[in-house]
């Protein structure tokens, strides 16, 4: 038979709640059974009444947690606050814990959600690849391939697009729904759209007052964006062919440009040290930051694929990862020498690529947040464009001349030398089956790949 007693029962003798409560069938009284069993091997006897007492006898009772009353010292004032200020530290030191656990939760859910977005877009791609690839097949013509093949052959190279009075192309982007519009910025101060397949200019856009620098070219509207020295923004219309939208967000040279993976907002970096973010529809700018503690102009900047980071390159050698949303440096990449002239990042979010004028390309593991790969050039090798290829297999190095490195291994597979100018801007076409460059000597080369 089990006894559970109050929480109220002491001890007889001790005058304590026990530990470890046992009962006598002698005199009916709950005792500590250490203390019991000492008293039975001394005496043999209950204390409570001397009557025969052993230890088989004992009945032991079953309790829970026995709440032991407080000292009477712990009644008085200071002992209370003592032991408020004592629970209230346990509760501080416990709720500190907790937001530790929570913090670090919320990182590995945010990292999770990463790779879950990283590989939506792979499988989203290669979906279309695999799509585009059964339809190809469906058509039965076997010598699709050749015929591109043939069609860049032909036209391997294309001047005249700007200007020879101001020699050079300094940048280049192509359309992401239909590779075969190409858009050009010159030294000339002029845009150009040229389609490939038709072998036309579509349209000269003129307006900066200084060379272009920077272009991109939106994957869905027939709009194009360029960047000059002459500190603005501007957004064209193809069709109409004018001047849009003028973006007014820097003081000094736009050096850089970037479009938002949503299509509606530019990231864009100037040498007045400021990084800024951009509506194209009206115009106006939604934030602009700098870093105050570095203090160095911004050399180019370029969005993460996901939209919620991206990069920029500075003077002064750093490749810095911002948090787009908070607006704060998350992270540093040092090691390069010298300005920073380009950076990318692959299609799945995993790497970054970095360029800069100490004649190498350094290859980062956003994930660890290290260099895993420096590729070291010729000396005196001017790194000048930097590119991944939509599926994230190939790597475009524009510069002294143009070297394409197959990813993962990080390996040399291609190699390009008929430019005779230094080569500005490098760019894959739709599933990597050519290669576009521009350079200094004003051309526009294809490559079949």
């Amino acid at each position: 038979m089990l006894i559970y007693p109050s929480r109220s029962t002491v001890h007889p003798v001790s005058n304590e709640v026990p530990e470890h409560p046992c009962v006598s069938p002698v005199s009916n009284q709950v005792f500590e059974r250490r203390l019991i069993e000492k008293y039975i091997a001394e005496n043999g006897t209950d204390p409570m009444n001397g009557q025969p007492l052993s230890e088989e006898q004992l009945i032991d009772i079953k309790v829970s947690h026995p709440i032991r009353p407080k000292a009477p010292s712990s009644t008085s004032i200071p002992a209370i606050l003592k032991a408020l200020q004592d629970e209230w530290d346990a509760v501080m030191l416990h709720s500190f814990t907790l937001r530790q656990q929570l913090q670090t939760t919320r990182q590995e859910l945010s990292h999770a959600l990463y790779q879950h977005d990283a590989a939506c877009r792979v499988i989203a791609r290669l979906t279309k690849e695999v799509t585009a690839a059964r339809e190809a097949l469906a058509t039965l013509k076997p010598q699709a391939g050749l015929v591109v093949a043939q069609a860049v052959a032909s036209q391997p190279s294309v001047t005249g697009l700007h200007s020879a009075s101001v020699p050079g192309i300094l940048s280049l982007d192509l359309c992401p729904s239909d590779t075969n519009k190409v858009l050009t910025g010159g030294a000339d101060k002029n845009v150009v759209v040229f389609d490939k397949k038709e072998e036309q200019i579509i349209a000269t856009l003129k307006g900066h007052t200084k060379k272009v620098t920077s272009v991109i070219y939106h994957p869905s509207q027939s709009v194009v964006f360029s960047a000059s020295p002459d500190s603005t923004i501007r957004v064209w219309s193809v069709t109409g062919g004018n001047c849009v939208q003028v973006v007014r967000a820097h003081e000094a040279s736009v050096t850089g440009l970037s479009l938002h993976a949503t299509g509606d907002y530019l990231l864009s970096s100037s040498e007045d040290q400021y990084w800024a973010f951009s509506d194209i529809q009206t115009g106006r700018v939604l934030t602009k930051v700098t870093d105050e503690a570095a203090g160095c102009a911004l050399t180019c900047a370029q969005f993460h694929p996901d939209g919620l980071i991206f990069g920029t390159g500075t003077a002064d050698s750093q490749i810095k990862i911002w948090d787009l949303k908070e607006r704060t440096n998350v992270a540093n990449f040092p090691g390069h020498i010298g300005p920073v002239t380009s950076i990318a990042f692959s299609e799945n979010g995993y790497y970054l690529a970095t360029g800069a004028q100490d004649s190498s390309v350094k290859l980062w593991d956003l994930r660890k947040l290290k260099n895993f790969k420096t590729i070291t050039l010729d000396n005196n090798y001017e790194v000048k464009s930097l590119v991944f290829d939509q599926s994230g297999t190939y790597l475009a190095v524009g510069g002294t001349d143009i070297r394409v490195y197959i990813c993962k291994q990080w390996s040399e597979v291609l190699n390009f030398t008929e430019h005779t100018g230094v080569v500005t801007g490098v760019a894959f076409g739709e599933h990597a089956q050519f290669l576009t460059s521009t350079g200094m000597d004003r051309s526009l080369k294809f490559y079949s790949l």
